[in-house]
């Protein structure tokens, strides 16, 4: 009854965004790892999100939205950038934008807007640890090393404990004072963005100070949100028919051995929970757009950089184009958008920047590779054509080569590489939600209208070659500034475990990567 009567009063005061004298306020929640399939039906189904629930009545809920690269970095670089990763050479969490690049929130700064950044932001170059940016480089040396620790479940607090994630809420108490102190008394339209760490995975401390982020955490308070007699456990392809990138991905991860049915669903409650804890961020910063007024003249962004698989495919974390880790949240309310509306089109994170352009009526520059989402979420623009396709690609680590996914229709296609040397997949997501069943083979011409597609899109062999250069070049300066390091350096980076049961046979890998085999090295 409360959100309706919301629903109604929201209505009622908020006209077009072409209409309305002043500017909207723009406010964008960016969540780290979340699920995009939670946000509707019937994923919504197995954990309670509240304020995700209000978003999506108020607003419109994105069905089919997809991170352009299912990394943090790369993610966040296309969607400040409003271009596709291969555009800014954004290949790794070290490799991004430039410090200087001209994001939205610039251009909105320009053009007389109050604007905060606050949270997490992870769309320049130089951040993330030594082991990560190495695993990129390294990808295709010859050798299969763990490099995250196993993942797993940690219960913290008790039934009182709503703050697990301290540096989260520590920010969103921030930015929602921002918006009580500094934003309600502004004469000036506001943009205010909020990046989250959740329910990205925590970083496993009993493994040492390299170690990655494998432990899933929450509290009593936020696992009684999730229904765990919905939470299903995935079906798992055995070890031996998986594609060979997906094998490489699995044993990097970790998922290799044995996982109970229990621990399966331990990890994929905890993490529904984190989903939760998240959702309440959200809703104090919509708790304080209405407690100041500023609610009815603000546009309210909700989305995410990239999924979490959660133990589906048998792994955890993103860097797949499988659907947990590469479909993404997208929900939008304001004035003069529609209300609970749910949009089939396929939509990716470069549309934000030129939708946020077209809501502060700023004109686009440059060559962007999205497109805005007003005129599907609004009948006050006209209905401009928007492509029926996404793209994302994937040059990072845990996956031994690039990686491109291109959605259309019911179809997601993913091939690597050069588009030769590694067979590609074909799914048909329609029928095939969990992607067990590729159909390459068994659709030939499917495949074929596919990758002219995607090759009219990006020129991918050349892109895998370019990627290919940089991380031999990235990897031989680095090695040169260690000077007589390197071999310590190297041996205790996240994957020091694997590496040391045969140091000198995993340095020699990395030597034949780099100059061929001890022949060609010596002729």
């Amino acid at each position: 009854m409360l959100v309706l009567i919301l629903l109604l009063l929201y209505q009622h005061s908020g006209g077009s965004i072409c209409q309305n004298v002043s500017r909207p306020n723009i406010v964008m929640v960016m969540s780290d790892a979340f699920d995009g399939r939670l946000t509707f039906e019937p994923g919504s189904k197995v954990v309670h999100l509240p304020y995700i629930n209000y978003v999506r009545q108020l607003g419109s809920t994105f069905l089919n939205a997809y991170t352009n690269s299912p990394i943090c970095c790369p993610s966040r670089a296309a969607m400040w950038s409003g271009r596709f990763v291969h555009l800014t050479q954004s290949w790794n969490n070290y490799k991004c934008l430039d410090a200087n690049a001209t994001t939205w929130m610039d251009l909105l700064e320009r053009n007389g807007y109050l604007t905060k950044m606050m949270g997490k932001l992870d769309y320049t170059s130089g951040d993330h640890s030594v082991s990560n940016r190495v695993e990129a480089w390294t990808r295709d040396v010859q050798f299969l090393l763990r490099q995250e620790g196993r993942p797993v479940a940690e219960l913290v607090g008790n039934m009182s404990t709503v703050r697990v994630m301290q540096k989260d809420w520590e920010t969103t108490d921030k930015a929602t004072q921002w918006i009580q102190q500094t934003a309600a008394s502004s004469h000036q339209p506001f943009a205010l963005y909020l990046g989250l760490n959740l329910p990205h995975t925590y970083k496993t401390e009993s493994l040492g100070p390299t170690a990655g982020g494998s432990t899933f955490r929450t509290s009593p308070y936020w696992l009684k949100k999730v229904s765990s007699e919905l939470i299903s456990v995935p079906k798992w392809l055995p070890m031996a028919a998986m594609h060979p990138v997906d094998y490489y991905s699995t044993f990097t991860k970790n998922c290799s051995g044995d996982f109970t049915v229990e621990e399966v669903k331990n990890i994929r409650a905890f993490y529904y929970a984190m989903c939760a804890e998240a959702d309440a961020m959200l809703g104090q910063v919509i708790s304080a757009l209405r407690q100041t007024g500023l609610v009815n003249n603000t546009v309210v962004i909700f989305t995410s950089d990239h999924g979490e698989l959660a133990m589906e495919h048998r792994q955890f974390y993103k860097m797949s184009m499988f659907e947990g880790s590469s479909h993404v949240p997208l929900l939008v309310m304001g004035p003069g958008l529609m209300s609970g509306l749910q949009v089939d089109q396929l939509v990716s994170l470069v549309d934000v920047y030129p939708t946020v352009l077209e809501i502060a009526d700023i004109p686009p520059v440059g060559n962007l590779s999205g497109h805005s989402l007003l005129p599907l979420v609004t009948t006050s623009f006209g209905k401009k054509p928007h492509p029926d396709w996404v793209l994302s690609e994937y040059h990072g680590c845990n996956v031994n080569v690039s990686t491109y996914m291109l959605r259309s229709g019911q179809w997601k296609y993913i091939t690597y590489a050069d588009g030769l040397s590694v067979p590609p997949q074909l799914f048909d997501v329609a029928v095939d939600k969990d992607e067990l069943h590729n159909v390459a083979r068994k659709f030939p011409d499917v495949l074929e209208h596919l990758d002219k597609l995607l090759l009219s899109i990006v020129d991918y062999p050349e892109v895998s070659t370019a990627v290919h250069v940089y991380n031999k070049k990235a990897f031989v300066e680095w090695r040169e500034r260690l000077e007589g390091n390197y071999s310590q350096v190297i041996a205790n980076l996240r994957w020091h475990i694997d590496w040391q049961k045969d140091v000198l046979a995993n340095e020699r890998a990395v030597d034949e990567w780099l100059y061929g085999s001890f022949w060609e090295f010596h002729t």
